[in-house]
């Protein structure tokens, strides 16, 4: 039976960013079941039955997540919904809210129903102005029409909805540091304890999940959690969005179900190789923050745990293809000069590792490297992973990692030859 695709279902479809066009596909039906039929707990059972897991990286349970959150206390609850989409290779948040601004505020807004919130946020990334301007233009008409406000479509709950836009800050994609600029703070993560379900802005608990995941959840909602688990595997169930860029005929967002395997989406989803001369040579899956995978491991499905078994992540999705005229000591270098820029150098770790990793791998690559130097990198990144507040010293230090374990005979060779073997041969 073939794959129905439900996330990106209205793309292509202009129609649906008024309110009137998302309603005429059956939008807001889902809305509507929630706030008349369900009460906010059954909508967490639900969403918890359907094994929906965060699409942002960390790929944790949503509905056990709602769970964490204290209901009826004295301080308001919050939900704030992450656009603050920065992992490098990763787009797919851009084009829900470029073309379905609709299914995201509906999946903020039944979301926050489910937490009994009645102000929840969207931190948009401060780059993504078009995709601002869309999800403001839905937002203004969903007001106007009494869709938010007090008694949302006559019932007896209340809500706001609130878009904030970022900065331009890597880090503020971490959910404390994005706490921190949401209140007008400096964007700096915080120390856990305490988690954000218990303090988070504005000292009151708060819910934090990727535009993905939300996005999922009036499906979930209006067809059931029956039909979500039928989508996949255990485990990892229900439709997913995967980027793929680099070097591909058909770069883009492609949304399947948890059974594809990296080779699958290379070859026969992005169109296969930009040059057919070149063949694969290394393929990053999730984002530029997890380890690389070789061209003899593409076998591997992308899911959460048979990409954990494989010793890499599923992470954002990002898929970032790499064929064999590109240089792997080069490309770590371009990494490695994004996590030192982007660092918010709270950590010293992460504040001196990220540079002095990027230092030596611009010496190799200019050919003044030593042998020494090859073990060096991965005892800078052993000394960066785990000794930092939040995760972005980690996503510095996983690809370091990974691509000299499995690249090392080219990092060897930046030190025999005196530079990049493989300049001459691209620039030919």
């Amino acid at each position: 039976m073939a794959f129905e695709k439900v996330l990106t279902r209205n793309v292509g479809n202009p129609a649906v960013l008024s309110l009137a066009g998302y309603e005429g596909v059956g939008g807001y039906v889902a809305l509507r079941k929630a706030l008349k039929e369900m009460t906010p707990l059954e909508v967490t059972e639900e969403v918890k039955k359907s094994g929906l897991r965060g699409r942002g990286g960390a790929g944790f349970p949503t509905g056990v997540k709602w769970g964490f959150v204290p209901r009826g206390g004295e301080r308001p609850v919050y939900l704030i919904n992450n656009a603050d989409e920065s992992e490098p290779g990763t787009f797919k948040d851009r084009l829900l809210m470029a073309h379905d601004p609709h299914l995201v505020l509906e999946g903020t807004m039944i979301s926050a129903y489910a937490l009994e919130c009645h102000h929840a946020f969207i931190y948009i990334r401060g780059e993504y102005v078009r995709e601002y301007e869309i999800l403001m233009a839905a937002l203004t008409e969903l007001r106007g029409k009494g869709y938010l406000g007090r008694g949302i479509l006559g019932s007896d709950y209340d809500l706001q909805v609130t878009i904030v836009r970022g900065a331009g800050a890597y880090i503020c994609g971490e959910e404390t540091a994005l706490m921190n600029s949401l209140e007008g703070r400096r964007g700096e993560p915080r120390l856990k304890p305490p988690f954000p379900a218990q303090r988070g802005i504005f000292g009151s608990p708060t819910n934090i999940n990727n535009t993905e995941t939300l996005a999922n959840i009036p499906f979930i909602i209006e067809r059931g959690a029956a039909w979500f688990t039928g989508i996949g595997k255990e485990r990892n169930a229900g439709p997913k969005l995967y980027c793929v860029s680099g070097h591909v005929r058909n770069p883009g967002v492609f949304e399947l179900p948890m059974t594809i395997t990296c080779n699958e989406l290379i070859q026969e989803h992005a169109g296969g190789m930009l040059h057919s001369g070149h063949p694969v040579k290394a393929f990053i899956p999730g984002g530029s923050s997890v380890p690389v995978l070789r061209a003899d491991e593409l076998d591997v499905v992308m899911s959460y745990d048979d990409l954990a078994e494989a010793g890499t992540m599923l992470g954002s999705a990002g898929g970032i293809v790499m064929d064999e005229t590109t240089c792997m000591v080069d490309a770590l270098r371009n990494l490695e000069a994004f996590y030192d820029h982007e660092s918010c150098g709270q950590c010293t770790p992460c504040r001196q590792g990220c540079g002095w990793l990027h230092s030596l791998l611009t010496r190799l690559e200019n050919g003044g490297g030593v042998e020494a130097d090859i073990p060096l990198i991965t005892e800078l990144a052993d000394n960066i992973q785990g000794h930092t507040i939040c995760p972005l010293g980690d996503a510095a230090a996983m690809p370091a990692r990974a691509m000299v374990a499995k690249f090392e005979d080219e990092f060897r060779a930046h030190v025999t030859r005196k530079g990049c073997p493989l300049r001459d041969k691209v620039m030919a």
